[in-house]
């Protein structure tokens, strides 16, 4: 496993950023054996260099599968820490160790113990979207793009403990036809779409669709045309007849959109009073600069307890065999 001393690291963090980022990054991408997985919610020159772009989903099949020596992970914290779980005996590296995730952090383990605990007979569904230590105490991990189909499959005759994000959930019940009781999170980045700006937006494109994330707010769900993972809205663009489409989810997809379907016109549903906050600050902590760094120090580094990682793979393992 490549490996660096303390010197080794303090020395490659004094040293002075190339003018070429990407190329400074594919030299040390091949020269560490790694690979570089991004989010769709990154800036678009991450998503440039990335090796494999994709969600939540996509992205745990492909850490579950490299033959890379180093992960490297732009997104958030749990996303990292995801690849650990799947990937032990691997250097797993995250550009900035604070890009966290405000439903991961809304859901701590102790208190979801306690939550677990008055719901004693219940099979606890987690998004993926949660720290390690709440996949530990969950039966089966879902993503946005499948978690319908893997309520579905669950036994009818249990109750089921969805967590950590009420939006996705309240979304899964009504797909699914199943009963949920929700831990109450929701992504601060999906709260802050304003349903006027929405409108105001659809009167200037009226042919336009409204597609959205099943994390969004009801009342924006209500007004939306398609409604799927980040992953699936991408796809959905590239099926549909229309031309023009509002997007309700991080506008990092949009890079995508627009580099896979120049011919049709995407625009992001702006936040409450017009702000940039329906941005994640999180996913923009990433830069190119401190992918080049960890790739040069290998760090900040993702580290997990055993027992922890063990109690976490399960779930995990699960939703992998039953994703079709």
């Amino acid at each position: 496993m490549p490996s660096t001393t303390g010197l080794e690291s303090a020395m490659a963090a004094d040293r002075p950023v190339p003018s070429d980022l990407p190329a400074a990054i594919e030299a040390l991408r091949r020269e560490r054996n790694a690979v570089i997985l991004a989010h769709y919610y990154q800036e678009a020159d991450i998503q440039d260099i990335a090796d494999f772009i994709g969600d939540s989903l996509e992205l745990s099949r492909k850490a579950a599968s490299t033959e890379a020596e180093v992960i490297v992970f732009c997104g958030v914290h749990f996303m990292a820490e995801t690849a650990k779980i799947l990937n032990p005996d691997k250097t797993v590296v995250l550009p900035d160790l604070e890009a966290g995730c405000s439903l991961a952090d809304a859901c701590p383990g102790d208190a979801f113990a306690r939550f677990r605990a008055e719901h004693p007979d219940h099979i606890v569904v987690s998004y993926i979207n949660c720290s390690a230590a709440v996949k530990a105490q969950s039966d089966l991990i879902c993503t946005s793009s499948n978690a319908v189909d893997l309520v579905r499959q669950l036994p009818a005759d249990r109750p089921i403990l969805f967590a950590p994000d009420r939006n996705l959930g309240r979304w899964v019940e009504r797909q699914s036809g199943r009963s949920l009781t929700l831990w109450p999170g929701s992504c601060i980045v999906h709260e802050t779409f304003s349903e006027q700006a929405l409108l105001e937006l659809k009167l200037e494109h009226p042919d336009a669709e409204v597609i959205a994330h099943p994390e969004c707010e009801q009342h924006l769900l209500d007004l939306a045309d398609f409604i799927g993972s980040t992953s699936k809205l991408l796809q959905h663009a590239e099926t549909s007849d229309c031309e023009s489409f509002l997007v309700l989810t991080e506008p990092g997809i949009l890079h995508q959109m627009r580099r896979r379907l120049p011919g049709k016109h995407f625009f992001a549903v702006p936040g409450l009073d017009g702000c940039s906050c329906n941005a994640c600050p999180y996913m923009r902590l990433n830069t190119l600069e401190k992918v080049w760094r960890c790739l040069l120090t290998l760090t900040p580094a993702i580290e997990l307890d055993e027992s922890l990682r063990l109690q976490a793979l399960a779930p995990i393992e699960r939703m992998l065999a039953m994703s079709r």
